[in-house]
């Protein structure tokens, strides 16, 4: 064998030696255990009391939800007790327009269905493309139930 293919032949090994040395040994990761959830039995004991419905519920809306300016809209309103309309309960409404409330001066009386409306005439008192809201309240039993319509004069 000649000198100089014995030097390259022991270089190449070193080479290939080092190079898998480089490599090291292979590490694995292992993922940390997870915790178990465990739920206490009684967790289930502490529930919540179910809320109760209340006793009268009132409903309100216009006629028109986009009206003229200038136009006269109904506003509607019912009152119910277990879901059957109430008769006899007295209603008022406030108009909530964007400079200030006006109390309509109508006071109707719900009819056996549980209805009320009340007559609107806006007269421009709301710009274009601004909400109003109107607050109707019944008052039956000592008791005063409030709903909400709304408007956006176009």
């Amino acid at each position: 064998m000649k000198p100089g293919i014995f030097s390259l032949s022991a270089l190449l090994c070193l080479v290939l030696l080092l190079i898998l040395s480089a490599c090291g040994p292979t590490t694995v990761n292992q993922q940390a255990v997870q915790a178990t959830v465990t739920i206490n039995p009684s967790f289930q004991e502490q529930l919540s009391p179910i809320p109760t419905a209340a006793t009268y519920r009132c409903g309100a809306w216009a006629s028109n939800n986009a009206p003229n300016p200038y136009s006269t809209i109904t506003i509607y309103a019912r009152l119910t007790k277990n879901t059957q309309g109430v008769s006899g309960a007295t209603a008022q409404a406030v108009v909530h327009f964007q400079n200030g409330d006006q109390t309509l001066a109508q006071e109707p009386t719900s009819d056996s269905g549980g209805y009320v409306s009340f007559t609107l005439p806006l007269n421009g008192q709301q710009p274009r493309l601004v909400p109003a809201t109107v607050d109707v309240t019944f008052h039956v039993s000592n008791t005063q139930v409030t709903c909400q319509a709304f408007f956006t004069p176009e």
